[in-house]
C-alpha cells in the first residue's frame, strides 16, 4: 500500500500546484500519466490481494475495467473540487465553503452509486466471500488516498 501513498500524494501535490494560466499543456500531461499510474497500481493491488480463477478472472476484470472507469469520473471531480478548494482557500467566504462541502458530498454520493450499481455485476462473476474481500481491498486503497489527502489539505480556518 506504501506505493500507492506515495503516488496518490504526488497526485494531490500535483493538482495542488497546477494554478490556473500557469499549469500549461506540461502540467497536464503530467497529471495524467500519474492517474494512469495510480489506476494500474490500483488494479494491481486488486490482483494481487484476490486470488481468482481463470473463469473469475475472465469474468471479473472486464467489470472491474467498467467500474474503474466510471469511478475515474467521479475522481476527476473530487480533483476538481481540491483544486477549487485550494484556490479559495486563503480567503474562502461562507457561499464558497458551502458550495464546496455540497459538491463534495455530491461527488461522494455518486460515488456509493458506482459502487452499488457494479454489485450485482460482480456478484454474478465471483462467489460472495470474493465479492466481500473485492470492496474491502477498495475500501482500504480508499482509506489511504483519504488519509494522504486529510493529511495534506488544510482545514477551514474558524
Amino acid at each position: 500500500m506504501s506505493c500507492v501513498r506515495v503516488v496518490l500524494a504526488a497526485l494531490l501535490l500535483l493538482a495542488r500546484s497546477a494554478v490556473p494560466g500557469q499549469a500549461g499543456d506540461a502540467a497536464k500531461v503530467n497529471l495524467e500519466i500519474l492517474r494512469d499510474t495510480i489506476r494500474a497500481n490500483r488494479k494491481a493491488l486488486v490482483a494481487a490481494n484476490l486470488t481468482l480463477s481463470d473463469d473469475e478472472a475472465a469474468g471479473f476484470w472486464p467489470v472491474y475495467n467498467r467500474y474503474q472507469t466510471e469511478l475515474t469520473a467521479v475522481d476527476d471531480r473530487l480533483v476538481k473540487v481540491i483544486d477549487d478548494y485550494t484556490a479559495s482557500f486563503p480567503e474562502l467566504s461562507n457561499e464558497k465553503a458551502m458550495k464546496l462541502v455540497d459538491d463534495y458530498l455530491s461527488v461522494e454520493g455518486d460515488r456509493v452509486k458506482v459502487r452499488r450499481a457494479y454489485l450485482g455485476e460482480i456478484a454474478k462473476v465471483l462467489p460472495g466471500r470474493k465479492v466481500a474481500r473485492f470492496y474491502q481491498i477498495e475500501n482500504k486503497m480508499d482509506a489511504v488516498q483519504r488519509y494522504d489527502l486529510a493529511r495534506e489539505i488544510p482545514v477551514v480556518e474558524q
